[in-house]
């Protein structure tokens, strides 16, 4: 059985804590080192306090290039805040023979030789690739809910979504808008219209459809819950529904984590799990798709492995067939 040796770097954040639950548990997964200056000597559980029984694991605050260099590493997951990767990489060099999957916005715009890890739109490339840039936790849900149409070249007019996501995705860095007494019992929009992720969802949209113009007209809301995004997009379709069914079961028939539900959905049936849930409805001429995932698992740490098993040509699913809450 392959073994891939793991290196973890900003391993104490919520994508870090959420990459080590998943691979203490891949059957082809051993983690090197989780690294992190603020959390350095101290065991993860400490910080990750639900591991506590699960692993003995160590965070590691030895110079990162020492831990680079150390033989048979395989791959290392950049976990650390948006511009820090594009610091960590100018002050260490990387292995040749070490993959990089980096979690921050720095690379997604697939500049210093990253492919865009959204396996749905580019699982080849990913797989003879040796640096992913991850996609956005609103990207994904977004993304998932058009591309089929644009595959299609059925954007005809503007898009328009509304979005809302937990807490966990502004980070866990703490912040007016995350503090509980805050957002308990609140609702609120941010980044009308100027979303950082619209850039990486237009570039998406443009590799299948050529010539894709129109806007992306995004909302994004801060929920009153912890983790799971919500996307509600619409626009312009001429078909039917069964038509729109076709196009979206067709499109995802290989993928293993997106789904067409017939019924309506909820965040609880994808939370913990590395799922895409979509429904469909036509409604006067308007094409109305509901996606929902997880920020943390689909949206990020769980995408990441994804890209991982394809990268090692591992089973895509292995280490993510995770349960929901499901109540």
């Amino acid at each position: 059985m392959i073994q891939i040796n793991i290196g973890i770097i900003g391993a104490a954040g919520y994508t870090g804590g959420e990459l080590i639950r998943i691979l203490i548990n891949h059957p082809n997964a051993v983690i090197a080192f989780a690294h992190s200056k603020s959390q350095a000597g101290k065991p993860v559980y400490a910080t990750h306090t639900d591991l506590l029984g699960d692993t003995d694991l160590t965070f590691s605050g030895e110079e990162a290039q020492t831990l680079l260099n150390q033989e048979n590493l395989n791959v290392i997951f950049l976990c650390s805040g948006h511009g820090e990767s594009q610091k960590f990489l100018a002050e260490n060099a990387v292995p040749d023979n070490v993959k990089i999957i980096d979690l921050s916005t720095d690379f997604r715009n697939e500049s210093n030789g990253f492919v865009y890890g959204l396996p749905e739109l580019q699982r080849d490339k990913i797989k003879t690739a040796t640096k992913i840039a991850n996609p956005g936790c609103f990207a994904t849900s977004i993304e998932l809910a058009i591309l089929p149409l644009a595959q299609a070249g059925l954007i005809k007019d503007d898009i328009h979504v509304s979005a809302v996501t937990g807490s966990t995705g502004a980070g866990q860095s703490l912040s007016a808008t995350t503090h509980f007494s805050w957002r308990s019992n609140n609702i609120s929009i941010y980044k009308a219209f100027t979303h950082q992720h619209l850039t990486e969802i237009k570039m998406s949209l443009s590799k299948l459809q050529a010539g894709f113009d129109k806007a992306v007209n995004f909302v994004p809301y801060r929920g009153d819950y912890t983790r799971g995004i919500m996307a509600n997009v619409y626009t312009a379709f001429k078909g039917t529904l069964e038509e729109a069914k076709g196009i979206y079961k067709n499109f995802y028939a290989s993928h293993p984590f997106t789904h067409i539900s017939d019924a309506p959905i909820d965040l609880k049936q994808v939370i913990n799990t590395n799922k895409c849930f979509i429904n469909l409805e036509v409604h006067d001429g308007q094409l109305l798709i509901t996606s929902i995932i997880d920020n943390l698992t689909k949206g990020a740490s769980g995408q990441a492995v994804q890209n991982m098993n394809l990268l090692f040509d591992l089973p895509e699913d292995a280490g993510l067939r995770l349960k929901a809450p499901a109540f």
